[in-house]
């Protein structure tokens, strides 16, 4: 018998402000029990802090990331399979999605690196997914504030399509160009999130982040869906559909504290296409000029 939907998921005024908007964040989602339990438990996982790798921003401060695929019966599983985020999901993408990846990111004080405005479609769309049915949901394990570089987003910029991306210093990003006016014509929103807080938002919404130059750290668990007509057409480092088993809500604290499952595959540095094809470009353009 299938599960009846979360009550705990998206309400309809919270669906219909993620169609408009392009974002949504649903307070307390979580619980601090829950929160506390998964916050322990990346704690405590050595091998999460064993897979992790860093991204640089142009300053060289580094953020930590870890990825995987199979969201598994661990506790960060449980999140990804949980009923009020799947329900969720399955309702903005508007079919049955599937587990793309999950990753935790580790912005430390002090070190913590920006990310420039991208899309994650941008990046997914050269992955050989063709249609933009995808999501994104961020669950805050500490605070995030403007002072610890909390995401931030476009009100309504979801509606431009995917931008065309390229490799700026060390990171690939949206086009300086279309970026500049976007942020001239639309309301930058810094989304400052509690324990428990989950943020959704559409893979065609730019966002970025700033440096972590606080005193507090600023770690998330961030979850990513596609739809199942969305299969990608490219075989990469992320999977083709697989269908999702849903867990109740209640899953997390029955399980407690429940670091990584043994044996768990970890995804090595994403391969990102658009940084070959930019840097062959960028080679291209210096070897005409000679």
């Amino acid at each position: 018998m299938a599960m009846a939907r979360s009550p705990l998921a998206l309400t309809p005024d919270q669906i219909a402000a993620y169609n408009r908007d392009g974002f949504v964040v649903a307070r307390g989602m979580f619980s601090p029990q829950e929160v506390e339990l998964i916050r322990r438990s990346a704690e405590e996982d050595d091998a999460l802090k064993s897979a992790a790798y860093f991204r640089s921003d142009s300053t060289g401060s580094r953020t930590r990331m870890t990825v995987w695929n199979e969201p598994g019966d661990d506790i960060f599983g449980l999140f990804s399979r949980s009923a009020r985020i799947v329900d969720s999901m399955e309702s903005l993408i508007g079919e049955e999605v599937y587990h793309y990846n999950s990753k935790l990111n580790a912005k430390d004080p002090q070190v913590g690196g920006a990310w420039e405005w991208h899309q994650d479609y941008g990046y997914w769309y050269a992955s050989g997914c063709l249609f933009p049915r995808m999501a994104t949901c961020i669950l805050a394990l500490d605070p995030s504030t403007r002072e610890n570089g909390c995401l931030q987003v476009l009100r309504g910029a979801h509606e431009c399509g995917r931008i065309d991306h390229m490799l700026s210093g060390k990171q690939v990003s949206c086009d300086p160009r279309r970026m500049e006016h976007l942020l001239e014509r639309l309301e930058r929103v810094h989304v400052e999130q509690e324990p428990g807080d989950v943020l959704f938002f559409h893979a065609n919404m730019p966002h970025a982040s700033d440096a972590n130059a606080s005193d507090k750290r600023r770690w998330v668990l961030i979850s990513c869906y596609n739809g199942r007509s969305n299969s990608p057409v490219i075989a990469h480092h992320h999977p083709a559909y697989t269908p999702l088993s849903k867990v109740d809500d209640g899953a997390i604290l029955a399980a407690g504290v429940r670091p990584s499952d043994r044996g768990k595959v970890f995804v090595e540095r994403p391969y990102n296409p658009l940084e070959d094809a930019e840097r062959d470009r960028q080679a291209a353009m210096a070897a005409g000029s000679d």
